[in-house]
């Protein structure tokens, strides 16, 4: 473990770990590192690692994270709906654990301020993507630093917390499954969803899509992905449809 924390620490530029207040940011997630260069690996975007790097330390760590936030999310859901089917509990964890969800969550802690990247970056995924993928690579940062334990309390604290109220407050619904059910259903057909605009630079796209049902218009959506449009589309399909 030592090796790994060792590999991951000394790709990332200790100029960076200057330039933020990390003690604020640990005081808010109420984890003291141990090794603070661990936090610094987990907060540095693969935007701003150098060229050189083999191996995105961020990258890895995010990696890491998912896999960490997947077995506590599954664990807790086990144990807290013991009557819940495979199919409704896995339902639930993939909203829970969803970039929508870990990007909500992240204003919370303030995430946004503390991360090193490029704003360029951003336009690939978004800056949700980034918001989320950080989130995990700050779950990898706090298990290699302390322990599992450690990690689940972070997570249960942030993210279990009440998260039936972040659920609604995020709009996690699956508007686009939701719809697709309910059209194959009654009209023997599914949704086609169409770009009407991609409006600004190339790292703050918004995306206009229209869905229609049999080449009628049923709603329109705006995202800063293409994905996240067709769910405001489907979300409002979905309300003229009332379902």
């Amino acid at each position: 473990m030592k090796n790994i924390i060792k590999s991951l620490i000394s790709q990332i530029s200790s100029k960076d770990s200057e330039q933020s207040d990390f003690k604020k940011f640990q005081k808010i997630i109420g984890y003291n590192f141990n090794n603070p260069s661990l936090l610094v690996a987990a907060l540095t975007h693969t935007s701003r690692e150098p060229a050189s790097t083999k191996g995105s330390p961020f990258e890895r760590m995010e990696f890491l994270g998912d896999s960490i936030l997947g077995l506590i999310v599954s664990e807790e859901l086990f144990l807290e709906f013991p009557e819940y089917s495979e199919g409704e509990l896995s339902k639930l964890k993939s909203k829970i654990v969803s970039r929508k969800m870990l990007a909500l969550i992240s204003n919370k802690i303030k995430l946004k301020n503390f991360i090193i990247f490029n704003t360029d970056s951003a336009g690939k995924g978004g800056l949700n993507s980034i918001l989320s993928n950080t989130m995990e690579s700050l779950i990898c940062a706090i298990y290699l630093d302390g322990n599992i334990e450690k990690a689940r309390k972070f997570i249960v604290q942030f993210i279990m917390n009440n998260y039936p109220t972040q659920l609604k407050k995020g709009h996690l619904t699956d508007y686009k499954s939701k719809l697709q059910e309910f059209t194959q259903a009654e009209f023997q057909t599914t949704p086609d969803y169409q770009i009407i605009k991609a409006e600004g630079p190339e790292h703050e796209k918004v995306f206009t899509i229209q869905v229609t049902i049999k080449d009628e218009i049923y709603g329109l959506g705006k995202g800063s992905s293409k994905k996240e449009a067709q769910q405001s589309a489907a979300m409002h399909a979905c309300k003229k449809l009332g379902l």
